[in-house]
């Protein structure tokens, strides 16, 4: 086998493995299929995590993750598939980032290392065993690529904004604690 053939054979692995795992994630949102929370689950798991409006947030979520999957592993539309699943996960790296990095302890390490594949796919284009090779790359262009990867940063870096400004906003709006420390002194001593 050629190098060539081993590094085509290397992207269908990749855009196989990495596609099924966002394809998967995605339905779960979806569909709540592989014990997802579906629509309604994720509409308030959307809401609690502060993206509002809370159903859109989840439908964007579940088709960037299974649609942008889905596209990945066939190898069609590979730059837009690749933006798409990048922007999902850039909102969950958002979530997950005040926890730090790794995983073990709610950090970003996993949808950053998933959204970096699938960027890293959608730039490098998806092989000679792809329907974006058997199409004659006609969803495979330049342009495509220019236009799905800044147009998904715009609205991807607009989501997160929007949700940092929201949380920062409840914040600022919520009530100031009480700091007196002994809120119930008792009789006073020199009344007695």
């Amino acid at each position: 086998m050629g190098h060539l053939n081993r590094r085509d054979l290397g992207l269908l692995v990749l855009r196989v493995g990495t596609g099924a795992v966002l394809a998967a994630h995605g339905t779960q949102k979806l569909f709540g299929w592989f014990g997802g929370g579906g629509i309604e689950g994720t509409t308030k798991a959307m809401e609690a995590m502060g993206f509002h409006p809370g159903r859109e947030s989840a439908v964007a979520a579940g088709l960037g993750e299974a649609g942008g999957g889905a596209l990945l592993a066939l190898g069609l539309a590979t730059p837009a598939a690749g933006a798409a699943a990048a922007g999902a996960m850039t909102g969950a790296v958002a979530v997950h980032a005040p926890a730090g990095f790794f995983a073990q302890s709610g950090g970003y390490e996993y949808p950053a290392f998933l959204g970096f594949v699938a960027a890293a796919i959608g730039v490098t284009g998806a092989g000679r065993y792809s329907l974006d090779h058997a199409t004659g790359h006609v969803l495979d262009r330049p342009w495509v690529v220019a236009t799905a990867f800044v147009g998904t940063a715009i609205a991807a870096a607009a989501v997160v904004n929007r949700r940092a400004e929201d949380r920062a906003a409840a914040v600022d709006s919520a009530p100031e604690p009480d700091l007196d420390l002994d809120p119930d002194p008792g009789p006073d001593p020199e009344s007695a």
